[in-house]
């Protein structure tokens, strides 16, 4: 027997109206996160789109329907990457267009397979899109973080941080389980809506409850203090340059760079002081004699230490992309390990190489430093740096940890212009304080500069698109939160279990 409304299901899902809708409902699920931070609707969007999903006649239209949500979704949540590609990289506009186009739509080929698998999976509805789906879901994600590098920006967990009840989750499951959280409760909201289109109280009071039961422990997660401080309170000076992109590598700048980070670092008194990546925009060797010492004996004064956003090396014998302390400290280093395509190397240089010529972006082959890297110990603490794009990877981030204290982001997002990209990522380090309880201090060259508290509260602020300084007062902390001890290792085994049950308890068409 047909459930009460299936025409009118079947035409919300087939033809150019159910893919229209269907990208109307990813791009609209953007809104989720920063800038706007309207938690409750990505699980609105995502369980309309289950909706279409159980509409769908075939496993290949609901793929499709996955897919125009996808497209939908990245195009209008990463479009800032014509931005760098264009504006910035110089690379011509239909060139730089079609690339951007191209990306999004390889991105939508993982909302494409949750869809694929929405319908292949034959179990009860509530099964299949509380449990199934949501599993799917996480362990696509988990993949797109990976793979090719990966690309886990606008991860579905991330529109939950940092005040949604589901963002408790982070610190026991890292953002992967916010968003297992997150889709399961899009599937439950979509299971209410078939119950109640078919008069299944049962099936609907379960949901219910189960919609209860998942939030009530995301807020009690909350409540939770995971880490505890240690030491004493410190100052800390995070300082924003606002050195445009356009002039940022041009040789008559240079000395004006220079100038700016040098009285910008003379005029803080904190004991740790924070430039961005790559605030000097040359060569360590190239820094003129005298520079690095008198930032070093300024910071020495205060008993502390500087840390600077240098590349280190030579073309020669391979440079790096790194932070480098000098102060009352030894001088130490850290050197970015996880690379961006194309931005700090050239994959399959022999057969993409091309692409780069159409480019105008400085230092396009990096080397990679450790994977194992150790805390710097600077200012009395134990400090995890991480430079730019490295801290959208949260189990790369806990490599460092437990032992470091605080976490440190340097970045420069001016690639992205005017755009909504940086405060996404500044919510992606909001997303990384959450999991590991600890502050967070940002220093850009253009924005966002701040303080992020360890659960993930924004706690201090600079304007973006001005030469600032944020001073603040931070805490160390010592102890370690369940997903610095187990990373992804538990909500991707959680995800399988789930997954093979609903499996199990259906069946998979052939």
């Amino acid at each position: 027997m047909s459930a009460p409304g299936a025409g009118e299901q079947a035409g919300f899902s087939r033809g150019r109206s159910g893919s229209l809708i269907a990208f109307l409902l990813g791009a609209a699920t953007v809104a989720g996160f920063a800038p706007l931070y309207l938690f409750p609707l990505p699980m609105l969007t995502l369980a309309a789109l289950m909706l279409q999903w159980h509409a769908a006649d075939t496993p290949r239209r609901a793929a499709w329907l996955g897919w125009y949500f996808g497209l939908g979704y990245f195009l209008t949540g990463v479009s800032w990457v014509y931005v760098s590609l264009h504006t910035f990289g110089a690379m011509p506009a239909p060139v730089a267009a079609f690339f951007t186009v191209l990306f999004c739509a390889y991105l939508a080929l993982f909302p494409a397979a949750a869809g694929y698998v929405a319908a292949r999976v034959r179990a009860p509805a509530a099964l299949k899109y509380a449990v199934a789906v949501p599993a799917a879901w996480t362990l696509l994600e988990w993949v797109r973080g990976w793979l090719f590098t990966g690309f886990s920006w606008l991860a579905l967990g991330y529109s939950q941080v940092p005040t949604s009840p589901l963002a408790g989750y982070a610190p026991l499951l890292g953002i992967g389980g916010v968003t297992l959280a997150t889709a399961a409760t899009a599937g439950m909201a979509a299971t209410l809506a078939l119950a109640v289109a078919r008069r299944a109280s049962l099936v609907r009071q379960s949901a219910l409850y189960a919609l209860l039961g998942v939030w009530l422990a995301g807020y009690g997660l909350l409540q939770v203090q995971w880490t505890q401080p240690a030491g004493q309170p410190l100052s800390v000076a995070l300082l924003q340059g606002n050195i445009p992109q356009d002039l940022k590598w041009r040789p008559e700048a240079v000395r004006s760079t220079l100038e700016t980070y040098l009285n910008l670092t003379l005029a803080a008194d904190s004991r740790l002081i924070v430039l961005p990546e790559t605030a000097l925009p040359l060569f360590l060797r190239d820094v003129p004699s005298g520079y690095l010492e008198r930032l070093g004996r300024h910071a020495a004064r205060h008993h502390g230490d500087v840390l600077i956003g240098v590349p280190e090396g030579s073309p020669d014998a391979g440079y790096y992309n790194s932070v480098i302390s000098v102060g009352a400290a030894q001088p130490q280093v850290y050197r970015k390990s996880h690379l961006v395509p194309f931005g700090e190397f050239i994959p399959l240089r022999p057969v993409l190489g091309w692409i780069v010529n159409t480019l105008s972006i400085p230092l396009q082959d990096f080397s990679r430093g450790t994977e194992t890297p150790r805390p710097l110990e600077v200012a009395g603490e134990r400090v995890a740096v991480n430079i730019c794009y490295e801290d959208a990877f949260g189990e790369e981030i806990i490599r460092q940890l437990p032992q470091a204290t605080l976490l440190v982001n340097a970045s420069n997002v001016a690639w992205f212009g005017h755009s909504i990209a940086p405060y996404q990522h500044l919510q992606i380090s909001q997303a990384r304080a959450l999991e590991t309880g600890r502050y967070m201090l940002r220093a850009t060259n253009t924005g966002m500069t701040g303080v992020i508290d360890p659960r993930g509260m924004v706690v201090a602020l600079a304007p973006q698109f001005t030469s600032a300084m944020v001073v603040q007062e931070v805490q160390g902390y010592a102890g370690a939160t369940p997903y610095v001890r187990w990373g992804n290792a538990v909500v991707l085994a959680l995800c399988a279990v789930l997954a093979l049950g609903a499996c199990l308890a259906g069946r998979v068409r052939r």
